[in-house]
């Protein structure tokens, strides 16, 4: 594993007053790799990456998050994004009286009144968002509007850890294809790594995961091959995946 930029949870544990939402959470992320997270609603996903970026309300942590072979466990969200954490939320909100290019500039460390490179303007316009740049962040976006822009925001970031909250629900299937493709290109050519939520298998036609996590009652089972857990799901449901011999273990070290 390349500790330089290695995601390492250990015995990770989640608590929100008696209720324990995960339990012994243990999963490895090389530089470079893709995991993609499934898991019933309410299963703790959501929680999972929120942990992870370090969000307050998360709830009372106790194990180990180590990334680059620091544990990050007790610091703040800003210390953990300084380290190259990002986290896409699953609705992302809107935002009244910032317009979104005002926040693809502040992502891009640019100010208010600096202009777009003619990449960064040709990437707005692959993301399909160069008539929203003069409107409130979100504010009456659709939902393949409000994930391509906050996807545009990640990238914008240039992050080296994505923290991906199910960026393929509520798209089309020509938003899923725009945000899946840009998505896998900025992966390969950053050797950012990624956890990505979804419920869907389609986004694995368009990005090359190397591992698969399913959450279950909030302890997690993991498998080399996604394509294969995903039909597996699709054919015995997610109950198939406690017993399935199919899955791998994450060695502790």
């Amino acid at each position: 594993m390349n500790k330089l930029s290695s995601l390492d949870v250990r015995d990770f544990t989640v608590s929100i007053g008696n209720k324990r939402i995960l339990q012994n959470i243990n999963l490895k992320l090389d530089s470079g790799e893709k995991n993609l997270i499934f898991g019933p609603n309410g299963s703790g996903k959501s929680t999972l990456l929120k942990t992870i970026m370090g969000v307050p309300s998360s709830g009372f942590v106790t194990g180990s998050i180590i990334y680059g072979g620091v544990d990050v466990i007790g610091m703040s969200v800003y210390e953990r994004s300084k380290l190259g954490f990002a986290l896409a939320f699953q609705q992302p909100p809107g935002i009244r009286g910032v317009k979104l290019s005002q926040l693809l500039k502040l992502c891009l460390g640019k100010k208010r009144d600096d202009d777009f490179s003619s990449d960064e303007v040709d990437t707005i316009e692959r993301f399909e968002l160069s008539d929203m740049l003069d409107r409130d962040v979100n504010v009456e976006f659709s939902g393949g509007e409000r994930k391509r822009a906050e996807m545009l925001q990640i990238l914008f970031m240039r992050p080296r850890l994505l923290l991906l909250d199910e960026p393929d629900s509520g798209v089309d299937v020509d938003s899923l294809r725009l945000l899946s493709v840009e998505l896998d290109n900025y992966l390969k050519t950053s050797k950012a790594s990624s956890l990505i939520i979804t419920h869907k298998g389609d986004i694995l036609d368009y990005i090359e995961a190397e591992k698969a996590c399913v959450i279950i009652d909030g302890m997690n089972y993991c498998f080399p091959d996604p394509k294969r857990v995903y039909e597996e799901i699709r054919q015995g449901g997610y109950e198939h995946c406690l017993t399935c011999d199919y899955r791998i273990m994450e060695e502790k070290s």
